[in-house]
């Protein structure tokens, strides 16, 4: 299982097929093809990055950008995919807050090397595929964590979600994103299961650790501290 989520949105449905196979490669993908889905979709908080074409059935992207920045108040990184090429076009686009700008056509090479520059400046994505956050790093090519130079003993879920933290340190992430994140909007999977792999990652951590970096916030959800916040 790929540790990133990348959200293409696009209504060219050939198009969007390139970028589902070129993006998976890197991340798991979900593909929406109009503004409306995608917007909604984004809002869920738990994706790692989002390509974002303009021109869309629905809702155009630049209010899809602008209501992520102003109303649900995302910092995702975000990739304009488009057409429209103007000085203007691509002004506007960044003053909306998206993070890059890539005019179609393109080359696959390309929209790889800008993607994985975005998910590496956010601290998604570690330099040479490791993830260092105050005392844990994690090597995304052989899924293993260290905490003080010792190996947690981790099973692929406990992986997956110490990750998804490392990926979102001193940032309150709630029960419901982990879930979405982890098993799926559609799971029939209990919600209770983020309580029991939550309890079983935050004992094997405290065994290796000096203190528990991961906090409980009743009713809101986790958040792992890093060392400057404690």
């Amino acid at each position: 299982m790929n540790e990133l989520k990348v959200l293409i949105i696009e209504d060219d449905e050939a198009l969007a097929a390139s970028l589902d196979r070129f993006l998976s490669e890197l991340a798991e993908t979900t593909v929406s093809h109009d503004g409306f889905e995608g917007q909604m979709l984004g809002q869920e908080g738990i994706y790692d990055l989002a390509v974002l074409d303009l021109m869309l059935p629905q809702i155009n992207g630049y209010d899809v950008l602008k209501y992520w920045r102003t109303e649900a108040k995302l910092d995702m990184p975000v990739l304009i995919l488009t057409a429209k090429d103007t000085l203007d076009d691509k002004v506007h686009g960044f003053q909306l807050g998206a993070d890059d700008y890539l005019t179609k056509p393109f080359h696959r090479q390309e929209l790889l090397m800008r993607v994985k520059a975005l998910l590496k400046r956010s601290g998604r994505l570690g330099v040479d595929n490791q993830l260092t956050v105050g005392q844990f790093t994690a090597n995304l090519n052989n899924r293993t964590v260290a905490i003080n130079s010792q190996t947690l003993e981790l099973n692929g879920k406990e992986y997956d979600l110490l990750v998804y933290f490392l990926q979102n340190p001193d940032t309150i992430i709630t029960k419901d994103q982990i879930f979405d994140r982890l098993w799926g909007f559609d799971s029939e999977t209990a919600l209770t299961v983020v309580e029991v792999y939550m309890s079983n990652l935050r004992k094997k951590i405290k065994a290796k650790a000096d203190s528990q970096p991961i906090r409980t916030l009743r009713n809101v959800g986790y958040m792992l501290e890093t060392e400057d916040n404690q």
